[in-house]
C-alpha cells in the first residue's frame, strides 16, 4: 500500500513542494462572519451551550461561594484540585471553598495553600496527580476563551499540569473579558506572543482546546457524556467588579 502512495507521489514531483516564501499565498479570508466586539462574550456563551456547557457571570466575589455550593452540590467530600493560574488567588479561591468545607488541593505540591501562605492540608497524602482523578471537580483559569466556537484554550504555562482540566469529571474555568477573542488566529497569534522566554514562541508545555463536555457514541451511536474527560464543563466570566472587591 506504501509502495503504491510512493509511486503515486511520485509522478508529479511538484505536489508536495513548498512555495519558498510563505507571503506569496493567498491570504485565506474569514471562515465565519465577523462578530461584533461588544458581543464577544455573548457570542461565547451561546457557542458553550451548544457544546452542553454551561456559562455563568460573577458581579461580586460574595456569588463565588453559593456558585460553587450549586455546582458542586451532588459531591462536596470529593474536594476540588486547583491549578496555578493566577486568577484563582487572586480570586481567594482557597478560602471560600475553606469555608463551604470543601477541600481542595493545588498544583503543584499536594495540599493547596491558605491566603495567608499556610498549608490548608496535611502534607502527607496523595499525590496531585491522584488527587485529580480522584476530586469531584478541577478548577482552572484560562489562556483565552474563544468565541467563535466556545471553546477554552489552557495552557501548561498559566496552569501548570493539565490534568485539573481533564481527569475530574466536573471543569470549572474562570476567566476575564480581556482573555475573550474572536477568532483561532487570534489565540494564535496570542500564543506566538505570551511566551515568558522568548517574544516569538509560546514556552509552555502543552496547549489544550477543551470544547463542550466530554462525550463519544462509540457503541451502539448512543451518545455517552464524561467517558473521556469531564461530564460537565462550566465556564465562568469574573467581571472587574468582582475583582475589584478582591483587591
Amino acid at each position: 500500500m506504501l509502495s503504491s502512495i510512493r509511486r503515486a507521489l511520485s509522478q508529479d514531483p511538484n505536489r508536495l513542494s513548498v512555495p519558498a516564501d510563505l507571503n506569496d499565498l493567498p491570504q485565506l479570508g474569514r471562515v465565519l462572519p465577523p462578530i461584533d466586539p461588544a458581543d464577544l462574550v455573548s457570542r461565547f456563551e451561546r457557542e458553550l451551550e451548544k457544546v452542553a456547557a454551561s456559562p455563568h457571570r460573577l458581579q461580586s466575589r460574595s456569588e463565588i461561594g453559593p456558585l460553587l455550593s450549586r455546582i458542586l452540590q451532588r459531591d462536596r467530600a470529593g474536594g476540588v484540585v486547583l491549578s496555578r493560574n493566577p486568577l484563582l488567588a487572586r480570586l481567594g479561591l482557597t478560602s471560600i471553598l475553606s469555608s463551604l468545607e470543601i477541600p481542595s488541593w493545588a498544583w503543584p505540591a499536594g495540599p493547596s495553600q491558605a491566603d495567608d501562605g499556610t498549608d490548608a492540608a496535611p502534607a502527607s497524602g496523595p499525590s496531585y496527580r491522584e488527587r485529580c482523578f480522584s476530586a469531584a471537580a478541577g478548577v482552572t483559569g484560562l489562556h483565552f476563551a474563544l468565541a467563535e466556537s466556545g471553546s477554552l484554550v489552557l495552557t501548561s504555562a498559566l496552569e501548570g499540569a493539565q490534568l485539573s482540566s481533564l481527569a475530574p469529571p466536573i471543569h470549572i474555568a474562570f476567566y476575564l473579558r480581556s482573555q475573550v477573542v474572536e477568532t483561532l488566529e487570534e489565540v494564535l497569534r496570542g500564543l506566538s506572543t505570551s511566551g515568558r522566554g522568548s517574544s516569538e514562541n509560546y514556552d509552555g508545555r502543552s496547549v489544550v482546546f477543551v470544547t463542550g463536555t466530554s462525550r463519544t457514541a462509540d457503541i451502539e451511536q448512543i451518545l455517552i457524556r464524561g467517558v473521556h474527560g469531564p461530564r460537565e464543563v462550566h465556564a465562568v466570566l469574573v467581571e472587574e467588579s468582582c475583582l475589584a472587591a478582591t483587591d
